[in-house]
């Protein structure tokens, strides 16, 4: 009988530890926040999947940030920053007529109000979802995302979040962002306009913008499908830092307001972290100079 009692309890916390997410925290100092996030995780009848980069001082956080969700409309990132790539080379111009309207009114379209047929013109001008594939592999994105599908095949097709066609884990879509921002892969003027039409998104407010301050900036882009909400981007700190987050909620109920929730747990945990000596530093040596 007892052998019996200790095999269940063997099978029980076997159990219980299966079902919490998997965490990892760069630095101590941001254990605490992970373990918020993982007590965030576990509370919902959703899967979530989270993940955050500070791109000044490397320091991340992982919450099942290796799980494949649908990419939904945050492929959208990859078909703007695939297009201004080619503008850059001069091979392409903002200025391009693609049917009816130009390139640039195309992706203000697709970045700002997720216009998937704006989406669609420019995934075909470029030559199809093989192309935006193969701009992510040419760039070292070559795990832990792809893009299989056109935006309207993806809609037609039958609805199954774990498809991993058209998906990416939270830290791939953690290693897109960061490319875009210290990768070179785009030049100046383009990564400017592709951070402001981000910070003009109007979709989603909800999610990584809902319970932050209003006067935090954030450059984003979201996702959704049925039993799918999603929302990346940059996150810009007070004392100027950018903090790359991917958030990604399958199934249950309520996922914006988990997005919500721990694009502000993020929010607060990394503003915490002391940034002495170098954003100290850094000041001390700006009123040095004046």
């Amino acid at each position: 009988m007892v052998k019996v009692m200790k095999l269940f309890a063997f099978l029980v916390a076997g159990a219980f530890f299966a079902a919490q997410p998997a965490v990892a925290a760069s630095k101590p100092e941001l254990v605490p926040l992970e373990q918020q996030l993982a007590a965030l995780a576990s509370a919902q009848p959703t899967e979530l999947g989270f993940a955050a980069y500070d791109l000044g001082s490397n320091s991340s956080i992982c919450v099942n940030c290796e799980a494949a969700f649908p990419m939904a409309s945050t492929v959208k990132i990859a078909v703007a920053a695939a297009y201004l790539s080619q503008v850059d080379f001069g091979r392409r111009s903002l200025d391009d007529r693609i049917g009816s309207q130009t390139a640039g009114d195309l992706i203000q379209a697709m970045l700002i109000h997720s216009d998937n047929i704006a989406t669609d013109r420019l995934i075909r001008n470029l030559g199809g979802p093989d192309e935006i594939h193969g701009w992510l592999k040419f760039h070292g994105l070559n795990k832990g995302i792809r893009v299989d599908r056109t935006i309207a095949e993806l809609l037609s097709a039958r609805r199954d979040l774990w498809d991993v066609r058209d998906s990416s884990t939270p830290m791939a879509m953690i290693e897109l962002l960061k490319k875009l921002e210290t990768g070179n892969v785009l030049k100046p003027t383009s990564h400017a306009y592709l951070l402001n039409l981000m910070g003009r998104c109007m979709t989603g407010k909800n999610r990584i913008r809902g319970l932050l301050p209003t006067s935090v900036r954030v450059e984003n882009k979201t996702g959704t499908l049925n039993g799918l909400t999603s929302d990346v981007g940059y996150i810009r700190m007070p004392d100027g830092r950018k903090i790359a987050v991917a958030f990604f909620a399958r199934g249950g109920t309520a996922r914006p307001r988990a997005i919500a929730e721990a694009a502000r747990a993020i929010y607060y945990g990394f503003a915490a972290i002391p940034t002495y000596p170098r954003y100290a530093a850094a000041s001390a040596g700006q009123e040095t100079a004046n």
